[in-house]
C-alpha cells in the first residue's frame, strides 16, 4: 500500500468536506481533524505526507498547533500547507517554520487545491483527513448534492436509519462520519451495493482478508476510494474484458463493506446525510453487492480479530422490535436456520451449533453479528429446565402454559396442540421432561411420527398423560413404563410428576386421599 496520506485540521465541516471529496478523488488517503487538539494527536499517531492546517482554529492558532506537531521525532519533517481568509497577514507568522512550504488562501477552487497539494508533495507530504462539524468561513465548493435527511446519531442509531431507507426501498448514498473517519454507503431500492471510505487505512481492511484473498489487497487501494482515477477506469475496463474475474472482486468488496460496516457499529459516530440517487463508484456499480445490513454484520464478525468477540457463555434470544427490517438477502441458508430456532427461551451457542452442525467459534461470531443487528440478544443462562407439553384439552393446556409462565419456578419451555408443531419444537429444543396426551381408537398410543426411539432420543423423560378413568381402551406395549397422569389432573399433580415424583399412575381420587391424610397428620 503506498497510497499517501494527507492531514487536514480545519474546523470548517464544509472545508474538510470538499478537501476529502476532492482529493479522495485524486487516489489520496484523506484524514480530518476538526481542531488542534485532534490534529496534534493524529499526526503523531498516523505521520502523514502532508498536512493542510487552517490558521484560526478553536482555542488555539495554527502556528502553534504546526510547531507542537513538528516537536516530535517522527513529524520534524512533515511539510505544512497552511489555509487562511487573512491571507498574507497570517503567512507573515510562519516564516520562519522549514516544514511550512506553502499556503492556500480561502476561499478556494478545488482546482487550485489539487495543484497546491501536488506541488506540497514534490517535497515529501501528502494529505490526512478527518471529518467533523465545523466554523462557517466563506468558501467555494464543487457541488456535492444537496442531503435531502442529515441530523447525528444522538436520536437514531445506524441500524434504524439503514433499515428505515430499506423498508422505503431508498437509492442514495448515505454518509456516516466519525470523528476520523467519512464513510459512504451506496444503496439501491433500500439494499447495500458498496461501502468505501477514502479515509481508512486500506491496510486494516487488508489485515483481515482470509488467506486465500491476499493476493487482492493491493486493490483495496483503489476500491476503498468513493471517486474515479485513471487506476480505477482501468480495473473496470479489466472487468469488462473478462480478463480479471468480478466474481473474486465483490468477495474484496463484501471484505471491504464489511469491516467498514462493522466499525460503524463498534465505534462513536457523530453525524449522517442521505443524499438520493447518488451515483455508485464504477467499481461497486460494476460488482454491487445487493446485500442487506445483517449479511455485513455476520460477515464482518466471522473475520474479525477474537479479541473483539465477547466471552461465551450467554444464551440467546429473539429480539423482536417495531419497525425492524428483516431483509434477509445476502445471508447464507445455514446461519438463517439457526435464526429460526429461537424464541423467548434462551438457548446456548453451544446447543445452536450441535443442532446446525457447525463449528461453535463460526455460530459465536455469526451470533455476534446478529447481536450488531438487534435480531438477538444475549441472555444469561439460568438453571431452568425445559418442559415440552403435547395437551389437547384446552383446560389442560391452559394449566399447563400457566406453569412454564410462571416465574417463581425453574420450569420454561412450550404448550401445544398439534403434532406437525411438537415434532418442530422436539428438533428446535432439548426439553428435559416431555408430557405426552396419548388418544387413539383401539388403543391409547402416542403420535405415530414419535413412536420411533430417535424421535424422543435426547428427552430425559416422558410423562403420558391418560383420559379419565372408565376409558377402557388398553395402553400400547412400549407405553406401559412411563410415568402417567390421569384427567382431570391438578397443578400439584404436573408439578409432582414432572420434578420426578410420580413413578407410577396418578388420580384425582389418590390426590385427594393423600392430601386428607397429611391434613390429619397434621391436626395429631
Amino acid at each position: 500500500m503506498t497510497t499517501q496520506t494527507i492531514l487536514v485540521i480545519d474546523d470548517s465541516a464544509t472545508i474538510r468536506k470538499m478537501v476529502d471529496s476532492h482529493l479522495s478523488q485524486e487516489g489520496y488517503r484523506v484524514v480530518l481533524a476538526p481542531n488542534g487538539e485532534t490534529g496534534i494527536r493524529l499526526a503523531r499517531e498516523l505521520q502523514p505526507d502532508l498536512i493542510l492546517l487552517d490558521h484560526q482554529l478553536p482555542g488555539m492558532l495554527g502556528i502553534d498547533v504546526c510547531r507542537q506537531i513538528i516537536e516530535f521525532p517522527e513529524c520534524c519533517h512533515t511539510p505544512f500547507v497552511v489555509s487562511s481568509t487573512l491571507r498574507k497577514q497570517a503567512y507573515v507568522e510562519y516564516m520562519d517554520v522549514a516544514n511550512v512550504v506553502d499556503s492556500l488562501p480561502k476561499p478556494f477552487k478545488p482546482e487550485l487545491l489539487k495543484t497546491t497539494v501536488a506541488n506540497a508533495l514534490e517535497v515529501g507530504a501528502m494529505i490526512v483527513a478527518s471529518q467533523t462539524d465545523g466554523t462557517a468561513v466563506p468558501e467555494t465548493v464543487g457541488d456535492n448534492g444537496q442531503p435531502a435527511m442529515s441530523g447525528d446519531f444522538r436520536w437514531v442509531g445506524l441500524r434504524e436509519l439503514l433499515d428505515f431507507l430499506n423498508n422505503g426501498q431508498k437509492s442514495g448514498m448515505l454518509e456516516v462520519e466519525s470523528e476520523r473517519h467519512r464513510i459512504w454507503f451506496f444503496l439501491h431500492d433500500g439494499r447495500i451495493q458498496g461501502v468505501v471510505s477514502a479515509s481508512f487505512n486500506p491496510q486494516d481492511v487488508a489485515d483481515q482478508l482470509p488467506e486465500s484473498m491476499k493476493e487482492l489487497a493491493p486493490l483495496l487501494k483503489f476500491t476503498m476510494s468513493c471517486g474515479a482515477s485513471s487506476q480505477v477506469d482501468g480495473i473496470v475496463e479489466l472487468l469488462d474484458r473478462k480478463v480479471l474475474d468480478p466474481r473474486m472482486l465483490r468477495v474484496l468488496l463484501r471484505h471491504q463493506a464489511a469491516v467498514l460496516t462493522r466499525y460503524c457499529f463498534r465505534n462513536p459516530i457523530g453525524s449522517f446525510s442521505f443524499v438520493p440517487d447518488r451515483a455508485a463508484p464504477s467499481l461497486i456499480a460494476r460488482s454491487s453487492l445487493d446485500t442487506c445490513l445483517a449479511a455485513l454484520l455476520v460477515e464482518g464478525a466471522l473475520h474479525c480479530d477474537e479479541s473483539e468477540l465477547p466471552a461465551d457463555g450467554r444464551g440467546w434470544v429473539r429480539h423482536v422490535l417495531r419497525g425492524q427490517n428483516l431483509d434477509r438477502s445476502g445471508l447464507s441458508a445455514r446461519h438463517v436456520q439457526m435464526l429460526s430456532q429461537l424464541d423467548t427461551t434462551p438457548v446456548s451457542t453451544q446447543q445452536l451449533a450441535s443442532s446446525a452442525g457447525l463449528p461453535i467459534d463460526e455460530v459465536r461470531r455469526v451470533f455476534e453479528g446478529f447481536r450488531l443487528a438487534e435480531w438477538v440478544q444475549p441472555q444469561a443462562m439460568s438453571e431452568s429446565r425445559v418442559l415440552l407439553a403435547f395437551e389437547t384439552e384446552p383446560t389442560g393446556a391452559n394449566m399447563l402454559r400457566s406453569i412454564v409462565a410462571d416465574s417463581g419456578n425453574t420450569w420454561t419451555g412450550n404448550v401445544v396442540k398439534d403434532e406437525f408443531v411438537l415434532q418442530l419444537m422436539l428438533k428446535r429444543k432439548q426439553p428435559s421432561v416431555i408430557l405426552l396426551s396419548v388418544d387413539g381408537d383401539d388403543e391409547l398410543n402416542i403420535p405415530e411420527k414419535l413412536r420411533s426411539p430417535e424421535a424422543l432420543a435426547g428427552v430425559d423423560s416422558v410423562i403420558l398423560i391418560l383420559p379419565e378413568h372408565g376409558d377402557d381402551r388398553p395402553l400400547a406395549d412400549g407405553l406401559k413404563s412411563y410415568p402417567q397422569i390421569r384427567r382431570p389432573y391438578s397443578r400439584a399433580d404436573i408439578l409432582r410428576a414432572i420434578d420426578g415424583n410420580a413413578a407410577e399412575a396418578v388420580s384425582p381420587a389418590e390426590t385427594m386421599l393423600e392430601e386428607l391424610e397429611q391434613e390429619l397428620a397434621v391436626s395429631r
